[in-house]
């Protein structure tokens, strides 16, 4: 493949100033008006036909390009996080104070994807074969893409293909935790506090009544499920019996029946608090998620694709900033960051990491969620990480919103693309490695069909 790659060379600058554009655009979830505006211009004009909004939400996109068989989709995101607003300098500087910022390093992700898609075109010109492009939105929050396989837009995918931000260079393997997004409101009635507490209803005991009743289930559920929330609203003054309270919880466990089971208990909960301080309660899904299934041989191609591009290469000033930044870690936080990332030990000492990571993964399941395992569970589905920040950096901090707007992150971030753009080709060019990519999910789902958590 070198008409893809060369465009790639060729568009660097081009691609980069649109990550570039991102970062500063710094949107949230759902609200990426910009960031989805800029990449849907610049798929019309390579030639894509693109449709915004869809799937219900504004900001979602699907670009496609090409006819016949195979399809192979480029997944992308582009939302920011709240708070983590940051100058691309080594010391915690934000653009606005309390603002959001690319903490996650999605300007990069959705950009590498885009240009994989537009490398891939290029390269497949006169053949056949469809290449899409897919803007997902909002993945920290909403989890746009079960929505959008909700809506079916994966179906006819033969492959998905995307990669994420990180400190290695290395094919991704693991598994990761289903989830359920899920607010529980409470309402009661107002009064006054110290004048006439008995003629109230207090949502905000509901609230707490719940919490305390979730800390006990904790002792009777697998040892690998995650359940954390935070208080959204508590009430407003101490002298007013509070008639509105919310509480955001995620429930997270290895598979996706496990998450059903605990989230009933935790319903059970909520009705128990509901009854016990009279305050109504009302459940508001707000998302929901499988484990990623990662398909062994789509992964093993994007593995071997990223070998023959190699790793990216870093400036003597990329390694000084890598290194101001790791002097802003607190203490033992990156050996903390690496043992809970199950980083191999002979990889701690680095700052930069200029090489390709064996797979070191298999088999694991990290302790995080991604709307990519929605998709994996539609079409055969690969993932590969690149190094856009140094090891040991923490996940959703300012630091990787520095390193993301800067030419770590835009380094990193050409090597996912051309690594993703190459193992597209292969793909689209080897039906067999198609035909094993589904034999291969076939076993994984176990004949069992996608249900959405959503439905």
């Amino acid at each position: 493949m070198h008409t893809g790659l060369r465009w790639i060379e060729d568009n660097t600058a081009g691609l980069v100033a649109l990550a570039q554009a991102i970062w500063e655009y710094a949107e949230l979830g759902l609200k990426e008006e910009r960031s989805a505006a800029a990449q849907a211009e610049y798929l019309r004009k390579e030639d894509f036909d693109v449709q915004l909004g869809v799937a219900g939400m504004p900001t979602a996109l699907v670009a496609s390009w090409g006819q016949g068989k195979p399809a192979i989709g480029y997944l992308g995101e582009y939302d920011a996080l709240p708070g983590l607003s940051q100058k691309a300098v080594a010391r915690q500087e934000p653009v606005q104070e309390g603002g959001p910022g690319h903490g996650c390093g999605h300007n990069l992700l959705g950009v590498g994807s885009l240009a994989a898609a537009v490398a891939l075109k290029q390269e497949m010109e006169g053949r056949p074969g469809v290449v899409r492009y897919y803007g997902c939105p909002a993945e920290e929050t909403y989890d746009a893409k079960a929505l959008m396989a909700l809506h079916g837009l994966f179906a006819a995918l033969d492959a998905a293909i995307t990669w994420h931000p990180a400190a290695l260079n290395a094919p991704s393997y693991a598994s990761s935790l289903a989830m359920n997004s899920v607010r529980f409101a409470f309402h009661g009635r107002a009064a006054h506090a110290a004048g006439a507490p008995h003629l109230g209803i207090s949502a905000l005991d509901g609230v707490e009544l719940m919490n305390v009743g979730v800390n006990y289930l904790r002792e009777h559920v697998i040892q690998d499920a995650r359940i954390h929330y935070v208080i959204t609203h508590g009430g407003g003054q101490p002298n007013v019996v509070p008639e509105y309270a919310e509480v955001w919880y995620y429930v997270r466990a290895p598979r996706r029946q496990d998450v059903e089971e605990i989230y009933q208990r935790i319903i059970k909960v909520a009705e128990g608090a509901s009854l016990m301080s009279g305050a109504r309660l009302e459940v508001k899904l707000e998302s929901g998620t499988h484990e990623y299934l990662p398909n062994a041989v789509i992964t093993g191609v994007m593995e071997q694709s990223l070998r023959q591009v190699g790793p990216p290469q870093f400036s003597a000033e990329e390694r000084d900033f890598a290194r101001e930044l790791e002097s802003s870690f607190s203490p033992g936080g990156k050996l903390a960051v690496l043992r809970a990332g199950a980083t191999p030990p002979e990889y701690w000492g680095l700052t930069l990491h200029e090489g390709v990571a064996p797979a070191f993964d298999r088999g694991k399941v990290i302790h995080g969620s991604t709307d990519v395992a929605d998709v994996s569970w539609v079409v055969p589905t690969g993932q590969i990480t690149a190094a856009t920040w140094g090891l040991g950096t923490a996940g959703h901090s300012w630091q990787v919103t520095a390193a993301s707007g800067m030419g770590i992150g835009h380094r990193g971030m050409i090597v996912a693309a051309k690594a993703m753009a190459l193992a597209g080709y292969e793909l689209l060019t080897h039906p067999d490695l198609v035909q094993r990519a589904r034999e291969a999910f076939l076993a994984d789902t176990d004949g069992r069909p996608y249900v959405s958590p959503l439905a």
